[in-house]
């Protein structure tokens, strides 16, 4: 598993990707969970990248939450909305967490409020709201490169190898 930093190191063409998709989007990614009957969960997801950590964050108690309580098992894709993918598009894999420090009145949570804030504005200063990190597992990003598709992928530990789809 890894952090950002150690997947943005290892990956820099698939962690650019994302940023890119990610920013593009307004933040707007596809996070997939595993319901209680082994079905998948898809859910909009707005997750953010700080202090070396990716994190989602959203309204305490809901079903894609209890989900990653279950199975920490994670996919977070960029949302897609060019069918030609001449931007690229990311997949992440990993595992959610809570860390026991991550307490709506922990310093960490106030900081990431604070800068929420201050980037897009919205305000969850003093609020509570689930506060979950994402060991990266692994990764992948699809680029169209002189009319093939190139699909690079990524393992912590390992560079990142590209695979050509003719």
């Amino acid at each position: 598993m890894a952090t950002w930093t150690e997947f943005a190191e290892q990956a820099p063409q698939i962690a650019a990707t994302f940023i890119r998709r990610h920013r593009a989007t307004r933040n707007l990614c596809m996070l997939a969970t595993l319901r209680a009957d082994g079905f998948p969960r898809i859910s909009p997801m707005e997750p953010r990248i700080f202090e070396d950590t990716l994190w989602i964050t959203g309204m305490p108690d809901t079903t894609k939450y209890r989900d990653l309580q279950r199975d920490p098992r994670l996919c977070l894709h960029t949302a897609t909305v060019d069918t030609e993918v001449t931007d690229g598009d990311a997949k992440l894999w990993g595992r959610a967490y809570v860390a026991p420090y991550v307490a709506p009145s922990s310093a960490l949570h106030q900081r990431f409020a604070d800068a929420l804030f201050d980037d897009i504005g919205l305000d969850l200063r003093g609020q509570e709201f689930d506060l979950i990190g994402v060991d990266l597992t692994g990764a992948s990003a699809v680029h169209l490169s002189d009319g093939h598709l190139d699909v690079t992928i990524w393992k912590p530990g390992q560079a990142e190898r590209v695979v050509r789809k003719h």
